[in-house]
């Protein structure tokens, strides 16, 4: 259903692609919007179980898209270096293939407290389970279940991680 990466010896594990993917903390989310055109949209998320979990208004582009054609993309780069004397990038990256739902009640909730974890890691458990309890009527949760998952790094890098 997916196609195989034209450039093989780029290609980044499965492993790998979940390590990037762990320690990014912002990507770009496509999905299919008005008029067939493409809408993408960077977000804020955390990587937990093969699933990539979101918060966003509960009206919009992205929701109307969504629930329109729940299928999309999310891309994160973890490294994009510039090398102007060799008319190039050292980069890595990844994209996430799947389909998006939004989540309610329990599984909202754990998506939500997951993702305070991760950008409030400096803050007491209880100041940002307050700011939950405050605007969790006003929150959307939305859950991208990873169905394909590619990364790729440039060239140089390859050579060097593989030594």
């Amino acid at each position: 259903m997916f196609r195989k990466m034209r450039r093989e010896q780029q290609q980044l594990s499965r492993e790998e692609c979940e390590r990037l993917i762990q320690t990014a903390t912002s990507g770009v989310l496509a999905v299919l919007g008005d008029n067939d055109y493409p809408y993408a949209v960077p977000m804020s998320y955390v990587y937990h179980q093969g699933k990539i979990w979101f918060h966003c208004a509960k009206n919009g582009h992205k929701l109307d898209a969504i629930r329109s054609h729940p299928k999309a993309s999310f891309c994160v780069v973890s490294q994009d270096t510039v090398i102007p004397e060799q008319y190039t990038t050292h980069y890595r990256s990844v994209i996430a293939f799947g389909l998006v739902r939004e989540l309610t009640g329990d599984e909202a909730l754990i998506a939500i407290r997951t993702l305070a974890q991760r950008y409030a890691a400096g803050q007491a458990p209880e100041t940002w389970e307050r700011e939950i309890a405050q605007c969790k009527d006003r929150l959307c949760v939305l859950e991208l279940e990873v169905q394909h998952l590619s990364g790729k790094e440039a060239v140089e890098l390859s050579r060097e991680r593989k030594g």
